[in-house]
């Protein structure tokens, strides 16, 4: 191998081994050479796409095309951010690129180089999502802490309150003030803290039920009546006593909703809690569905979806109805 021939092939090696796209074009606008991260980007081959138009290989090859027209006619190199190319496979690509002419034997010759953005804008976003996500979470940390003070001094009160009541029965609106502000700390600290794993205790629905009534039963003032009729046979379930409360308070408030917006002319709005078990046996356990559903108070009586949940537990279950 000659010294001319040894430089053309490191060269050749220097240019293979860029990650930048690099396409040589010849006079007529076609393919002359394209570098191993040219084909992978264009999703083409080096062999064959040799001679082929540009046209053949870009839909929109119109852009290109004018550049280099205008590269030939100025001897300038021209530099485009941020433009859509599509092939014509339909894969589309935001690239920057830039266009500059060469001579070789009295004749001119186009590179042009190709960097493909998308993936360095994905990871820009991600990165501006993630400086998002900080700040918003710094916010809520020092959010929490002055939403925190306040229920302390909300949970004191009403201990005290509950201390000097005269009538027991008036403690359990202190003990759904005192039971619903701990579950608003506790709340608090799992949107600001890392992720935890639920706390999976042994515990009585009903005592599920009574925490959702005595909240609701204080939010309508009794303008809803509740109606309770436990299976005191049922066994206890294994699962997260904030999480229970928390969706079966979402579920009585949707009845709590449809029976006020729609009141009966001459019945007073009424939600009973029955629980049932309505479980069939399986191999090695038994399985209980959580049945909760209500009907709205119309002229017409309308039935929502009924929503299941499915237990695979030793445990029992709980059907929510509420009428009006």
């Amino acid at each position: 191998m000659t010294s001319k021939q040894h430089i053309e092939h490191f060269n050749t090696r220097l240019l293979d081994n860029l990650t930048t796209a690099v396409v040589v074009l010849d006079k007529d606008f076609c393919l002359y050479h394209l570098n191993p991260s040219a084909e992978e980007l264009l999703d083409t081959s080096n062999k064959h796409s040799h001679k082929a138009s540009i046209t053949d290989l870009i839909r929109n090859s119109a852009v290109l095309v004018q550049g280099m027209k205008s590269v030939l006619e100025s001897n300038n190199s021209i530099i485009v951010r941020k433009t859509e190319l599509v092939l014509t496979s339909g894969t589309k690509l935001q690239v920057d690129y830039a266009i500059s002419k060469i001579e070789e034997r009295a004749q001119p010759f186009f590179l042009l180089e190709l960097q493909g953005i998308n993936r360095s804008w994905a990871i820009s976003r991600k990165e501006a999502l993630l400086s998002t996500h900080e700040t918003t979470l710094e916010m809520i940390r020092g959010l929490s802490h002055e939403i925190k003070n306040p229920l302390g001094g909300i949970r004191g009160a009403a201990q005290l309150l509950a201390s000097e009541l005269p009538d027991s029965q008036l403690q359990d609106y202190t003990n759904v003030i005192i039971e619903e502000t701990d579950r608003l700390v506790n709340l608090v600290d799992r949107l600001t803290g890392a992720y935890k794993k639920p706390n999976i205790t042994m515990l009585n629905i009903h005592e599920v039920l009574e925490r959702v009534r005595n909240l609701v039963e204080a939010e309508t003032k009794g303008s809803i009546t509740f109606v309770r009729d436990y299976d005191p046979s049922l066994p206890e379930l294994r699962g997260d006593m904030e999480q229970l409360i928390q969706a079966v308070l979402n579920i009585v408030r949707n009845a709590m909703q449809a029976l006020t917006e729609n009141p009966h002319p001459k019945r007073k709005p009424q939600i009973v809690l029955r629980t049932r078990a309505v479980g069939h046996a399986t191999i090695g356990s038994t399985t209980y569905k959580l049945i909760m559903k209500w009907r709205s108070s119309t002229t017409a009586p309308a039935f929502l979806p009924t929503l299941s949940k499915t237990f695979s537990t030793r445990s029992s279950a709980a059907a929510l109805k509420a009428r009006d």
